[in-house]
């Protein structure tokens, strides 16, 4: 039996931290979603409409999580299920989003991998992110013997893409990076030389919410992308965010979407209230007095909250 939507919020806000990052990725597979993702990274779809590629993403979504309802609509996300690549010595890789995507009615089939990522300092990864995508591109690449091609025949080895959301980035380092093979002569002159156009790793670099939390604004991107991807992920009031993405984007509101769209903007206030009420309990235990943390902004009710879990632990 398909789950309503609101059982699915009811499940998703009782659960860990995690649950935020796990809705994440739900609602970066939907198809509408990814297929704004393939128009303005992939450059196979930039000159094809939203309708057109959306017709030419695979049925074969998948999420790297547990295993959850299917789609509800022709317009959202198809299929999940936990996805993985295990090569026997080189263990195994979870991805968040996979899928394959067919260009120009299945003359050329892509396979395209999308991460969303917290963090690409590499200070608080303990490496740096370019080379993880590298490793990803490569697995992907590797992955296909046996599968996409067979014994030597390499040249039917399928292009792989790998488009990481990255969610750190200051007010002006909103950006899309590529990494990819570059081949060029270093000596004399070759003829007819073979194009590689097998591997690419694009990095999505979106603002931080943070300054939207506080209240301040920053400016809107001037990439489309870029632009709708901070609003999806804002922490803005759900009908804002559902008319904002339908007026300005072109979005079809499902019930599927809509349904996450809603988890989402609930899992974010239950975020910054307990981040408010985590701040007022340490200044309650390094004595700052009720009146001061009150002019600080926090409510009432909030103090109460904090006080009340500060004196049951105490």
């Amino acid at each position: 039996m398909i789950e309503t939507n609101l059982g699915q919020a009811v499940d998703a806000t009782s659960e860990s931290g995690s649950a935020y990052d796990t809705n994440v990725k739900y609602l970066l597979a939907d198809k509408q979603i990814l297929s704004r993702i393939l128009k303005y990274t992939v450059e196979e779809f930039q000159d094809m409409d939203i309708e057109g590629i959306m017709g030419c993403i695979g049925s074969d979504i998948e999420i790297g999580t547990r295993p959850v309802d299917a789609g509800l609509s022709n317009l959202g996300r198809v299929k999940a299920t936990i996805t993985e690549d295990n090569i026997p010595g080189e263990g195994i890789v979870y991805y968040d989003i996979r899928f394959t995507a067919y260009y120009k009615e299945a003359e050329m089939k892509i396979l395209v991998n999308i991460e969303a990522q917290k963090s690409s300092d590499s200070s608080k990864l303990g490496y740096h992110l370019e080379n993880r995508i590298v490793f990803y591109l490569a697995r992907m690449i590797s992955a296909q013997k046996q599968t996409e091609f067979f014994h030597s025949d390499f040249d039917n080895l399928k292009k792989v893409r790998s488009i990481w959301i990255c969610m750190d980035s200051s007010e002006t380092e909103d950006s899309i990076e590529e990494i990819r093979f570059d081949r060029k002569t270093i000596f004399g002159n070759k003829k007819d030389s073979y194009h590689i156009d097998l591997m690419k790793g694009i990095i999505v670099n979106i603002r931080n919410d943070e300054d939207k939390r506080l209240g301040d604004s920053i400016r809107k991107s001037q990439n489309v992308l870029i632009a709708m991807l901070e609003e999806l992920l804002s922490g803005k009031d759900v009908v804002e965010k559902k008319r904002i993405l339908a007026d300005e984007y072109g979005m079809v509101m499902t019930a599927e979407l809509e349904g996450r769209i809603q988890i989402m903007c609930n899992l974010s206030e239950n975020i910054i209230e307990r981040e408010r009420i985590d701040a007022i309990k340490r200044m309650i235990k390094v004595n700052i007095t009720k009146e001061q943390i009150i002019s600080m902004g926090y409510t009432e009710n909030e103090y109460a909250k904090a006080e009340g879990t500060v004196y049951a632990n105490t």
